[in-house]
């Protein structure tokens, strides 16, 4: 029976998955409450999370409430906890912006809230990440989380999230990336949907990130930190959130006048 859930599941495009899991979500949220694990973002907790992966799955890891993934979760934990993020006025940047966020971050008073996309029904911007229609030093958070992995020229399009960013700004610019390797793969002659999905993870991906994902961050002017916020969490917290242990996130900072002599 498993196994035909997944099956199904793979055989709905992800877009109308997504319709499909809003209008089923209050449902899921009732007939799989429980007490073991828990959704930061909402503090719901649950019997057991969804399945969810593009081609294989991965076992309970969506949210029924939030339907949030293991990132999103990891990177709620960590704004919350050890930023200023939720508590101080800023300009915030958001490209392709996740459901899991999206309202709560639009009802926050405080922010000056701007989204973009080129494809996404949500954004307030359409706009390419190569070519973005905002004025230098404008935003003091940049959220760009799993895009760049998209983007065919990932240099410019750090560059402009680089021109956009005010001095003393940060951002978190995650990816999905694989830790084993030390230089980031690409081969833009690989151009079949099955072959992307096979060698890249997903279709409409254009590369694997390695290590070398945080220098290029730097060559391009930002300060990075690498940060593995699981390793600051117990095993027990990391299990009842459901979070990928090692998971770094990439948080990054454009130094101010004053850094940069």
């Amino acid at each position: 029976m498993k196994t035909l859930f997944k099956f199904i599941l793979n055989l709905i495009p992800r877009t109308l998955l997504i319709k499909l899991s809003y209008v089923a979500k209050p449902f899921l949220v009732l007939f799989l409450r429980g007490s073991t694990y828990s959704d930061p973002i909402d503090g719901k907790i649950f019997q057991k999370f969804l399945p969810y992966g593009y081609g294989k799955q991965r076992e309970n890891v969506l949210s029924p409430s939030t339907l949030s993934l293991e990132r999103h979760r990891l990177l709620w934990l960590y704004l919350k906890n050890e930023t200023d993020f939720f508590t101080t006025p800023k300009r915030v940047l958001h490209f392709a912006p996740e459901q899991a966020f999206y309202k709560r971050f639009k009802k926050i008073k405080h922010f000056d809230y701007v989204t973009t996309d080129l494809n996404s029904p949500i954004a307030t911007v359409k706009a390419d990440i190569c070519n973005l229609p905002f004025e230098p030093n404008s935003f003091e958070v940049i959220l760009c989380n799993h895009v760049l992995e998209h983007v065919l020229d990932d240099t410019k399009a750090m560059q402009e999230l680089y021109r956009v960013m005010k001095p003393g700004g940060m951002g978190v610019f995650q990816i999905p990336q694989d830790l084993s390797r030390e230089t980031t793969f690409e081969d833009n002659s690989i151009t079949d949907k099955k072959e992307r999905a096979k060698i890249f993870g997903q279709y409409d991906h254009v590369r694997v990130y390695g290590k070398d994902y945080f220098e290029k961050l730097r060559t391009i002017g930002f300060m990075v930190d690498e940060v593995d916020y699981t390793a600051t969490l117990s095993d027990q917290d990391i299990d009842r959130y459901r979070l990928a242990k090692g998971e770094i996130i990439p948080v990054v900072y454009k130094a101010t006048e004053l850094e940069n002599y």
